[in-house]
């Protein structure tokens, strides 16, 4: 390490600048290599940006407080974030209200599915009942499955992991598993990745088409409202109880 290189090192590991730098930078460079990639969704930035900063947090023995620190002032920006989804969703208001009956009908099958699939999953591999419970909320956003599992008898920190992954692997795979079905429609594409992939999903709906995103948003404020209510009213009949 260059002596020039050294004393930025000291300053940024010393300062909340760290963990800010590092994300932007992941963030910019996944981003990069995405659209490198022709926005192929297997090169989907947010996959590619925490497993860079996995990588360089565990490389520079950094704790992820110290990380954190910096990189809460992006965390903070998730709240305006969230409620600038309401914009693209007003444009789709005409077309959100003709398809009133779909949508309400496609988020109760969603959510109950996504909440019972995964329990069943869990409980077929074996998995300790507080991990079952932990698993229920996982295709809702991070906060509020967190608040949910912590309320019946989860693991907040494992529903974190899960959700992620969840929100992941939606990005990835929801145009492969649309394309196998025929659903050309982008409200119904938006809307079944809001559902089952919550804010990462909505990111890559929105990186495909505006109208995708805007019901992917709907979906994704939707299904966290009744999975919150749901989840914890039939807990005991999830795990057997």
């Amino acid at each position: 390490m260059t002596p020039r290189i050294s004393e930025i090192w000291v300053y940024l590991s010393a300062s909340p600048l760290l963990g800010l730098t590092v994300t932007l930078l992941a963030y910019q460079g996944a981003f990069w290599l995405y659209q490198r990639s022709g926005s192929n969704p297997l090169a989907n930035p947010v996959l590619i940006a925490v497993t860079a900063l996995v990588a360089f947090l565990t490389l520079t023995k950094t704790s992820y407080e110290t990380y954190f620190s910096g990189a809460q002032f992006v965390h903070f920006l998730l709240g305006p974030a969230t409620v600038a989804l309401a914009i693209p969703l007003y444009t789709q208001f005409r077309r959100v209200r003709a398809m009133l009956l779909p949508v309400v009908f496609g988020l109760l099958a969603g959510s109950l599915t996504a909440v019972i699939s995964a329990v069943l999953v869990g409980r077929f591999f074996g998995a300790s009942q507080s991990t079952q419970l932990s698993l229920a909320p996982k295709s809702v956003t991070t906060p509020i499955a967190m608040g949910i599992a912590e309320r019946i008898g989860g693991i907040p920190s494992l529903t974190a992991v899960l959700v992620i992954i969840t929100g992941i692997i939606g990005a990835v795979g929801a145009r492969y598993v649309f394309d196998a079905m025929k659903l050309r429609d982008p409200a119904i594409r938006g809307f079944a990745i809001g559902v089952a992939s919550h804010g990462i999903g909505t990111a890559r709906a929105f990186q495909v088409n505006e109208q995708s995103g805007a019901f992917a948003a709907l979906a994704m404020g939707l299904n966290g409202a009744l999975t919150a209510l749901l989840v914890p009213i039939i807990a005991d009949w999830l795990t057997g109880g």
